[in-house]
């Protein structure tokens, strides 16, 4: 059975595209922003040596994570705007050269994203590095293409962000919500 939300929006794309700064933007504007889970994690004691140590442990618990935040939004009637969704574990586990869960695959079939799935493009003169963003500028490009990837593998059709400041790009979303 597939579970589609007509007012689930995403927010995907590269790690430090500028999408935790335009989600602010967007939330301030009034919209419910659901939190990026795999971020969480990482904060969280332990969650970088889960990443570290247990790919496959990590993958499951942002797909908990991203249930959780699902469930929670399920009886919105405004807009929802994720950061990042149930294809991005799966781009994060091509990554790391690890096959796809068949739990993680289903719930990408089932659980679906109805709103405009939003692409934040690798943008080098904003990437930065910080505690729990430790990729290379090229590990974060191939993220992206690998993210990018899964998302359209799972019939999603990715709408590219502008490369311009924060308030243009959430005028830019707010439009298409």
């Amino acid at each position: 059975m597939t579970t589609s939300r007509p007012n689930f929006a995403v927010v995907t794309g590269a790690p430090g595209g500028g999408k935790s700064t335009l989600l602010d933007a967007v939330e301030a504007r009034g919209v419910a922003i659901g939190p990026e889970v795999a971020r969480t994690i990482l904060q969280a004691p332990g969650g970088m040596e889960l990443r570290a140590s247990d790919p496959v442990g990590f993958a499951h618990a942002m797909l908990d994570a991203q249930l959780e935040s699902w469930a929670r939004f399920s009886d919105s009637d405004g807009p929802v705007l994720f950061d990042r969704g149930f294809p991005d574990i799966v781009g994060f586990l091509r990554v790391e050269g690890l096959a796809v869960l068949g739990e993680i695959d289903r719930v990408c079939r089932e659980y679906r994203y109805a709103g405009p799935v939003f692409h934040a493009a690798a943008w080098r003169e904003i990437y930065r590095q910080d505690a729990q963003r430790i990729q290379s500028w090229e590990q974060a490009v191939a993220s992206d293409r690998a993210v990018a990837a899964a998302w359209r593998d799972y019939g999603y059709k990715l709408i590219p962000l502008p490369e311009t400041d924060p308030a243009d790009r959430a005028a830019f979303v707010l439009e298409r919500l």
